[in-house]
């Protein structure tokens, strides 16, 4: 219970000790487990924040910590030295100085006051050992203390963009030439990808991202040693809009986001309110950082999607055949430079690893045979890349000019945030250091010899931006979005396909006067877009194979809206996912199919409307989709019995969230820290978005926050956070959201320090220790 976990006040709540606060700062607790801090100043406000992130969410954060630094095998053993490794090659290594001041002037600060914190909770729980989360008496260690520089150093935890299409694309043009991965990937503006001189698609050895994957992704537990998880950066995107007051039920701005990521338990958001004399401000952020990225201040509110701006490139290198630290740089050779670095392991004696660097970033594969290694060049290195560190600046804007100076320097994830403010006014701010790549397009591998640079980056003031358009809306969902006069620039080619933001504009363009209800409702649409545009072109097919005339007829008297009840959508999500796709790609491209698992869904349903390019003529068309959609009416009766009545999408496709951890536990402890399954409906295409697994259809991501706002009048904003707020599975707010989030429910985001009385659970006070 709570009130064990500290020494009751006189008031009824709980009190805390807590070592480096200058003042008391009032913590209370809402319904849906909200944390509302009250402060009298914002130093003590960011240390409270820390403070009440490691209360609530202490393993994922140590744990967040550990892998991002490397240090996972000091605590978990040897199976984790080789994580460890990868992790160090992508840690900032540069002046700290320089990296402090590419944020808001107190930036250093913040991160001090925050981490100590986080510390100030260690030193309690030295004082309540029997406080300590179960996860970490289950694996056997204790947490670690903070220093500021690991909120800013660590930078592998955020979203990555483009490395790994490289490759794909490089195996491709070996098995079938360049031109045929445009049925993997459209490109857009239209572009004629060229092989780069000196570059051998064929010479990429198997493994040549292994390094970057184990260090780009989380961990998970399996029998005692530690599994990369498969995340595809192309699926993890977000839905958000703002629509000017003279769209509005209220005459109001309205502004809405759901951020797309990978799903846990706890969730990877979490919402919290910071109010001092000079800050006021509630919404989401990532619990093992300062401040909110995703909220509003009682002025402004923002809101943020990935804006698709390329910042990788993989660099091949000819080796020295006398000495493999050496590569060929222009007319010479150039050293690499190589770290040696001890590695604690747990049970036994530390390891030494080897860190090996060229001048455009870490060495990742080495190529004993042909001589070659490969190095990942990124801007998320550079100073000021911390991904989301730098919302400290703009969440305290109290205009659009503050807003867009803030945003001027913003480094990673590359973003498009959505603004709106009290006076009425809307806008649109895309933000993201890139490259300014000379004479290359950043789509394939290039070689490391000088031929292919980077001639520094872009700023803010290159990047396009709006401020109240005359349609009274603005609508982002990672597609392409940049003005005609800025597509020169090769920002990117590789952007979200476009059905989402489609469907998001359709439905706001027919309502005149737009609500928060309708914005919710907007955010949990399951409307395909792909489905209504493939249904259509099964009205004129027929076949004398009963089974398929009667898969066509329930696909032809289909809405095309994917809810979790819907025959329609589990037939259609197993055609379009396992058959059709995979299905054209052998059609189109047959040489390359063993490498492309499936196709571009924009590149084939133009294909399949037009067909000419990929596929000889119509009659191959139809016969695709015929026979593909027999295959698929197989599977699903296999999957769901020969009655379609009783067919269900929500039978399939499902969401699941799962302690990282949940690998190492046993069935007991598993039921009580996984959550799920619960029935699942959308798709990767719907403004519900949720891409999922093929091979058992879990929703790999999507919304697992949502917000709508309404902007000044913020009590009456709503939010949802799910699994729950808490990270201890005893807490009812552990779960308590997740039936909320399946049926489109939310909460209201109480603001006001009235509002939050109305609604206040629990209460804290954390007094100077």
């Amino acid at each position: 219970m709570i009130a064990s976990r500290a020494s009751a006040s006189p008031d009824g709540g709980a009190q805390y000790r807590v070592r480096g606060l200058r003042a008391p700062v009032e913590l209370i607790e809402d319904r849906y487990g909200v944390p509302h801090l009250y402060a009298r100043d914002e130093d003590d406000v960011f240390l409270a924040q820390g403070f009440n992130a490691a209360r609530e969410r202490l393993f994922q954060i140590d744990l967040w910590r550990r892998r991002g630094l490397g240090l996972l095998a000091e605590v978990l053993g040897p199976e984790y030295v080789e994580q460890d490794r990868a992790t160090r090659l992508f840690l900032y290594r540069g002046d700290m100085a320089v990296e402090w001041g590419r944020y808001a002037p107190d930036a250093q600060r913040i991160a001090t006051r925050f981490t100590a914190g986080i510390n100030a909770y260690l030193d309690w729980l030295d004082e309540h050992p029997d406080q300590l989360p179960e996860e970490f008496g289950i694996l056997g260690y204790r947490p670690a203390r903070w220093a500021p520089e690991d909120v800013v150093r660590i930078r592998s935890h955020g979203l990555t963009r483009n490395l790994t299409s490289e490759v794909r694309r490089a195996r491709v043009a070996c098995a079938a030439g360049v031109d045929a991965d445009l049925v993997r990937q459209g490109l857009q503006p239209e572009h004629r990808v060229v092989v780069p001189e000196g570059f051998d698609p064929c010479a990429l050895p198997d493994d040549v991202l292994d390094v970057f994957e184990l260090a780009t992704q989380q961990v998970e537990f399996r029998d005692g040693a530690v599994r990369a998880t498969v995340r595809d950066p192309a699926t993890e995107g977000s839905n958000n809009w703002v629509i000017s007051g003279e769209r509005t039920a209220t005459g109001r701005p309205i502004l809405a986001n759901d951020p797309h990521r990978a799903y846990s338990a706890p969730s990877l958001r979490y919402i919290a309110h910071l109010s001092a004399p000079g800050l006021d401000v509630i919404g989401a952020g990532e619990p093992a950082l300062p401040g909110i990225c995703i909220g509003h201040n009682g002025t402004i509110a923002f809101g943020l999607t990935i804006f698709p701006v390329d910042q990788e490139d993989l660099y091949v290198y000819q080796l020295d055949p006398a000495d493999h630290t050496r590569y060929r740089y222009r007319d010479g050779w150039e050293p690499m430079t190589v770290l040696r670095e001890r590695v604690a392991v747990r049970g036994e004696a530390d390891r030494t690893v080897e860190l090996a660097f060229t001048r455009h970033g870490p060495v990742i594969r080495v190529d004993e045979q042909r001589h070659l290694a490969y190095a990942v060049r990124t801007a998320w290195l550079e100073p000021g890349m911390s991904p989301y560190f730098g919302s400290i600046a703009y969440m305290r804007a109290r205009s659009f000019s503050e807003f867009t100076e803030s945003m001027r320097n913003w480094g990673a994830p590359t973003e498009n945030q959505v603004y709106a403010d009290v006076a009425g006014n809307i806008g649109w701010v895309p933000g993201g250091r890139a490259p300014r790549r000379v004479g290359y397009d950043g789509l394939l591998p290039v070689p490391g010899d000088g031929r292919y640079e980077w001639d520094g980056f872009y700023s803010g003031d290159d990047l396009p931006c709006r401020l109240n358009p005359p349609e009274g809306f603005i609508a982002t969902a990672n597609q392409f979005n940049l003005p005609p006069e800025h597509q020169g620039m090769g920002l990117g080619f590789e952007w979200a396909n476009p059905f989402r933001h489609q469907r998001i504009v359709e439905v706001l363009s027919r309502q005149p006067r737009h609500s928060v209800a309708d914005s919710a409702v907007l955010q949990n649409d399951q409307v395909s877009i792909p489905a209504r545009r493939l249904t259509a072109l099964l009205y004129t097919l027929d076949s004398g194979d009963a089974e398929l005339r009667r898969a066509l007829r329930l696909l032809r008297d289909w809405d095309a809206v994917e809810s979790a009840d819907s025959a329609a959508a589990a037939l259609f999500e197993v055609w379009l996912s396992k058959h059709l796709g995979p299905g054209f790609v052998r059609a189109a491209v047959p040489d390359a199919a063993g490498v492309i698992d499936d196709a571009d869904t924009l590149v084939l349903l133009g294909e399949l409307e037009n067909p000419g390019r990929w596929l000889p003529d119509a009659a191959a068309r139809d016969r695709l989709l015929l026979d593909t959609l027999r295959a698929a009416w197989s599977e699903v009766r296999q999957l769901l019995g020969r009655g379609e009545r009783n067919w269900r999408w929500g039978t399939l496709h499902h969401s699941f969230f799962e302690h990282p951890a949940s690998g190492a536990f046993d069935a007991a402890q598993r039921a009580r820290f996984d959550v799920g399954p619960l029935p699942r409906g959308g798709s990767p295409d719907t403004v519900n978005q949720s891409s999922y697994r093929t091979a058992d259809f879990r929703q790999t991501n999507g919304p697992s926050f949502r917000m709508v706002l309404d902007v000044g009048d913020w009590d009456s904003s709503i939010a949802v956070n799910t699994p729950g707020q808490s990270g201890d599975p005893d807490d009812p707010h552990y779960r308590d959201l997740a039936e909320l989030w399946r049926t489109g429910r939310y909460f209201p985001l109480a603001y006001t320090r009235a509002a939050v009385e109305r609604i206040a659970e629990r209460r804290f006070l954390l007094l100077p220790a």
